[in-house]
């Protein structure tokens, strides 16, 4: 079995590297309109509001029907931070290969790393291709979710992939936000679960890296919360960013430096006393940095604002963590969405880099120690990369590559069980 399965593993690595060197377009899943929710829609999280086939990247010769799978753009119901209801749209795909393990087929929700914040970066979007390049812009969008989505499908696992709240959809996508990225991932479940007519008791796992790792650990803890009829197993968490105090300052100069854009943007659009500041202390420069950013996606961030500081972006010429910590209530903020507060209801894979240099190794050590002691079953994997090229997220992405299938390999024992 684990020899066919890192063969599979290779093989997706493989294509999805391919795919996304291409520099095609990625057909977009629909017209704009789907993206756009109805004036109303059924307000119980995980409800289907639409949903249209759209096609994958692999097809293999010989092998009959849609392999890996066939998989729908769906949007769906989930909960905005104060509790309204919010449309989300996403993907799911069910598999052709057949469920070996016992029960009913599991469900895993993949969260996507960083992509963006602009609408056309939503992950359904580039679905038949992982790359997306929009001339009238410019922007170059790219899914690496392939290796996890292809890898799981291979195996016989219900996958979906959501695009977040705001993502595709209207309004700001709150890149970070622990309550609402859990929620689109809860109910990412829910979704799939309800699209498929699964039975209430098919096992749900979640799976990410980087951004989608915040996602799917922030999923994890809140899932006996907000989503406690879901058969949780299991939950693959990669260099998540648990506590955005510090998280902020590492970003700060790198390569993905927009990053930090993206995370302001979606805080400003939740919490009054953070646009409050942010009015304040930035500069006109910040504040059109800060408009760009947001409707930008990775590639864009890349050529736009790559190893810039955030000194420039402040009035008073400070990075901007500094300026945030002189805030008490922008920290108050960051505290609330800190992941590691409530015991997650199942086993967690958590890797970090020792010399990550996008995501600070010493937060995700403490998210695995604050869970520990609340009780939960966690393993806490370091990867030890040496520093390479530091700034340019060589050793964000190193560890990526190299956690990949002990993760997936960590998913599949529990679902298994």
């Amino acid at each position: 079995m684990g020899r066919v399965r890192n063969r599979v593993a290779a093989v997706v690595l493989t294509v999805a590297a391919a795919g996304a060197s291409t520099g095609l377009t990625a057909p977009t899943a629909s017209a704009g309109d789907f993206y756009t929710p109805p004036a109303k829609f059924a307000s119980a999280p995980g409800s289907i509001i639409r949903s249209h086939t759209t096609p994958l990247l692999l097809q293999i010769p010989g092998i009959p029907g849609q392999w890996p799978g066939t998989a729908k753009t769906v949007m769906y119901t989930s909960r905005y931070l104060d509790g309204r209801p919010a449309a989300v749209t996403g993907t799911a795909i069910e598999p052709t290969a057949a469920w070996t393990g016992k029960g009913p087929r599991p469900t895993v929700v993949v969260g996507p790393g960083t992509i963006g914040q602009g609408d056309q970066c939503a992950p359904s979007k580039m679905m038949g291709l992982p790359m997306s390049v929009d001339l009238t812009k410019p922007s170059i969008g790219v899914n690496y979710t392939a290796p996890e989505m292809f890898y799981l499908l291979s195996h016989g696992v219900r996958v979906f992939v959501t695009d977040y709240i705001g993502m595709g959809t209207p309004g700001i996508h709150t890149y970070v936000n622990r309550t609402e990225t859990a929620h689109a991932m809860l109910d990412g479940a829910r979704a799939a679960l309800r699209l498929s007519h699964a039975p209430a008791n098919a096992p749900v796992g979640f799976a990410g890296y980087s951004q989608g790792g915040g996602a799917a650990a922030a999923a994890a803890e809140l899932a006996q919360t907000y989503a406690p009829e879901l058969k949780v197993k299991a939950t693959y968490a990669g260099a998540p960013p648990a506590d955005l105090s510090k998280v902020i300052g590492a970003i700060d100069g790198t390569t993905i430096s927009g990053g930090i854009g993206f995370a302001i943007n979606g805080l400003v659009a939740r919490y009054p006393e953070v646009a409050k500041v942010v009015k304040a202390e930035t500069s006109v420069a910040g504040r059109a940095k800060l408009k760009q950013l947001s409707t930008q996606c990775i590639g864009d961030i890349i050529m736009s604002t790559a190893f810039q500081q955030t000194v420039a972006w402040t009035r008073t010429g400070e990075p901007l963590g500094r300026v945030i910590a002189r805030h008490p209530s922008v920290m108050k903020v960051l505290e609330e969405n800190r992941i590691g507060q409530l015991k997650p209801n199942a086993p967690v894979f958590l890797e970090g880099g020792r010399n990550d240099d996008v995501i600070p190794y010493g937060q995700v050590h403490d998210l695995a120690r604050n869970w520990k002691r609340l009780g939960a079953n966690v393993r806490f994997v370091t990867d030890e990369t040496p520093p390479i090229l530091p700034k340019t997220i060589v050793n964000h992405v190193i560890p990526m590559l190299a956690t990949l299938l002990p993760g997936m390999e960590f998913l599949m024992a529990e679902l298994y069980r």
